[in-house]
């Protein structure tokens, strides 16, 4: 029974990845830059997730990176540096960026107020595309 339980994630894994490249929204490949030897190209869903999606350009064309170094352990200091003295505004999220799962994230970081549901569903998006890769990969976003 366990020999086919692995089988079977391993089937979905390998699936994921499959419609993940097939449909743009990841591209595996390799780069002497990131000292890792591993680069990943991630398409920004913007049709999903409009509002996410202009600030991110947004941010880009003021001079934030287009390049996210993975670094979920500095991801709650990120956040609380990016955060500092923005207030809450009712009914909208602060959407960072970069995001605070980034190295290059935390303090003058881009903020902007955006709804909730389209910050909340890019990052829920963003994190399941990128679950797999560990700490120190590089990831370049592209947002059409």
């Amino acid at each position: 029974m366990n020999k086919y339980i692995r089988i079977a994630v391993l089937l979905i894994v390998a699936g994921i990845l499959f419609y993940g490249q097939q449909n743009g929204y990841i591209d595996l490949g390799t780069s002497s830059e990131t000292g890792t030897g591993e680069a990943v190209t991630l398409h920004f869903p913007a049709d999903r997730y409009p509002e996410t999606a202009r600030h991110i350009k947004e941010a880009i064309a003021a001079g934030e990176s287009s390049t996210c170094t993975i670094d979920r352990d500095g991801a709650e200091e990120n956040r609380k540096e990016s955060l500092k003295g923005i207030p809450t505004k009712t009914g909208y999220d602060r959407d960072e960026w970069p995001m605070a799962m980034c190295a290059e994230g935390g303090a003058g970081a881009d903020i902007k107020y955006i709804d909730p549901s389209d910050n909340r569903g890019a990052g829920s998006w963003v994190s399941n595309q990128l679950d797999q890769y560990p700490n120190g990969t590089r990831v370049q976003f592209i947002v059409p």
